[in-house]
């Protein structure tokens, strides 16, 4: 049996000069009814005015810990390389950005309860994906919603199925189990925008991998940042992420994903 006293929810947040977008995400977390998470700041070439907010918020908040990105690890995704290496091996992973913050202050404790059922079955997840709503990033209504699967267990052939229909885990709303780190322990180098879904490709490639899908919205989003810019780098990255995990079938999962993405803009998505 898992104990959830000892085990933690990492949350890793990579940041740059965001210290205004981050007391929202401190408050959502500190509102949570299940207590055992914690935060790893994963600072960039921040001015001292971050810094500042850094140094007095980890003072004050004992679950808090923030450390200077490595010059070698460079980008969000470096960042994030930082976090897989900072995980215990009872962690969960959780990957945020400054703008990200929880969708209700019981919603942590709904994922935990969740884990602990299909862990009483005999069954350790390695990856469990919730779901997750962007936010307009000036009137802060929510928009549309992530989805990657019907709630249920996928096993490897059927994960792998979902990514080539064009499915994405959002790795906002992904939790990396200690099964999917002892799969595959960082993102790929070479990937400015696409690291997240070149992950969860070549995770499909390991037999015997277990993915928990949830019906739970988990994280609120503001929509804006670098995924919505340099459109065309990010346009050859997921093709490139599509050639390394299916081949010449690149072009089915690449045309299904932009498909999906523009059925969830219509009225009835959202």
């Amino acid at each position: 049996m898992i104990d959830w006293m000892t085990s933690h929810l990492l949350i890793v947040v990579p940041t740059l000069n965001s210290y205004a977008l981050l007391p929202q995400l401190l408050d959502s977390l500190q509102q949570q009814s299940w207590p055992h998470w914690r935060v790893l700041f994963v600072d960039g070439a921040s001015g001292p005015k971050h810094r500042q907010w850094l140094e007095q918020c980890c003072a004050v908040e004992a679950r808090c810990q923030w450390v200077e990105q490595d010059p070698e690890e460079s980008g969000i995704f470096g960042a994030m390389n930082q976090g897989f290496v900072a995980a215990g091996t009872a962690d969960w992973l959780l990957f945020w950005g400054s703008d990200d913050w929880t969708a209700s202050p019981a919603v942590f404790a709904d994922l935990i309860a969740a884990l602990v059922e299909t862990a009483s079955q005999g069954v350790l997840p390695d990856l469990m994906v919730c779901g997750g709503r962007y936010a307009d990033a000036a009137s802060g209504a929510l928009a549309r919603a992530t989805v990657f699967h019907p709630p249920g267990l996928l096993n490897t052939a059927s994960y792998r199925r979902a990514l080539l229909l064009g499915s994405t885990p959002p790795h906002q709303a992904t939790l990396f189990g200690p099964g999917a780190r002892q799969h595959l322990a960082r993102y790929a180098p070479g990937f400015r925008l696409t690291a997240d879904l070149d992950y969860f490709l070549q995770l499909s490639r390991c037999a015997g991998l277990r993915v928990q899908c949830l019906d739970l919205e988990l994280v609120h989003m503001a929509n804006s940042g670098v995924s919505g810019q340099q459109t065309q780098r990010r346009l050859q990255e997921v093709q490139r992420s599509y050639r390394r995990a299916f081949g010449w079938r690149w072009w089915f999962p690449f045309l299904a994903r932009y498909v999906r993405r523009l059925a969830s803009l219509l009225p009835w998505s959202r």
